[in-house]
């Protein structure tokens, strides 16, 4: 299947679970193909053929976006360099959780969340120790009877109730053993971080040496925004709400081309999904006042007046919607 079948059929399985979607970033750079939303949960979704393609920028780049917007970055694909992935299975690729396009379809639509995700090593699921310790007590049995059960060391045993998590193998066992299913899902929607490997956070890019960029963040800054720079992203900047501020922002500074419009729209999109206002500061003294509800401020509207500027945004781009 070709990337592109494939992110039609992602964004279809999304429309059909009833996600708001956005328009597909077809501008460069994009870290994420779309972003997605039903309710609370909100996605940014990059789809791949193979994941393996997937670098540590744009998993930086997402897990920040994640961050600055509270959604859950995403990738959907089918394969490794080495193997097809497994339905039921979330995978990581630079701290992302990545899934196959049937696991996507279970959790969303049959409402059946993932069970093992991979670690090196193999593949694990959660156990819920509380239980497995309640269980065994009750059977009477020692922490030695039901490591010999398993076929581990009973040290192995006192760290399952303790909460390390187990192979699928153990959990297999586990399920023999007692008759009941001792494993918790995976929480995709929340970016599966009780299983997430370690990857640090990643850091913020450094702000453009630009003077005119620099202008600008400067006076987001002084209208109560935290300015944090994109790299891969089709919109520069995320304005996160400070005190002050009434709403998180989306913005970009180019001269309103062809190109210009294009990205305009595109940021509209995204921010009717992400819930936050877009704007477009141009180079020129534009002769319109907006782009599909992204707002467009020219160089001459930009003052010291911090107010002024928050005005100009909320008049002209379209208002966040209700989370």
């Amino acid at each position: 299947m070709s990337r592109e079948a494939l992110l039609e059929n992602v964004t279809a399985l999304l429309a059909d679970a009833g996600f708001l979607t956005s328009e597909r970033c077809a501008v460069r750079p994009r870290g994420f193909d779309l972003a997605a939303r039903s309710g609370e949960d909100l996605l940014l979704v990059k789809v791949l053929g193979n994941v393996d393609a997937f670098d540590a920028a744009t998993g930086g780049e997402m897990r920040r976006l994640g961050r600055y917007l509270s959604g859950t970055p995403l990738v959907v694909g089918l394969r490794t360099r080495d193997e097809d992935l497994k339905p039921g299975v979330v995978y990581f690729r630079h701290g992302v959780p990545a899934i196959h396009p049937d696991t996507l379809y279970d959790l969303l639509l049959e409402g059946v969340p993932p069970l093992i995700y991979a670690a090196p090593g193999g593949l694990y699921v959660n156990i819920d120790g509380d239980l497995v310790a309640d269980e065994r007590r009750d059977r009477g049995w020692s922490l030695g009877r039901l490591a010999e059960e398993l076929g581990v060391s009973r040290r192995t045993v006192a760290k399952y109730e303790d909460g390390m998590n187990a192979s699928v193998e153990v959990a297999v066992k586990l399920e023999d053993v007692f008759d009941e299913p001792f494993s918790d899902p995976v929480s995709v929607m929340d970016g599966a971080e009780e299983v997430r490997d370690g990857e640090p956070d990643p850091d913020e890019p450094e702000p453009s040496a630009d003077p005119e960029t620099e202008r600008v963040h400067a006076v987001l800054s002084a209208a109560g925004f935290v300015v944090h720079p994109t790299e891969r992203a089709p919109f520069d900047t995320v304005g996160e709400e400070d005190a002050g501020a009434e709403f998180t922002l989306l913005s970009t500074q180019a001269s309103l081309t062809r190109a210009g419009e294009k990205r305009a729209k595109l940021m509209a999109s995204i921010g009717r999904v992400t819930h936050t206002r877009a704007v477009f500061f141009t180079d020129d003294d534009a002769d319109r006042e907006s782009v599909d509800g992204t707002a467009v401020v020219g160089r001459s509207e930009l003052s010291d007046d911090p107010e002024r500027l928050r005005d100009l945004i909320r008049e002209r781009s379209d208002e966040p919607q209700e989370a």
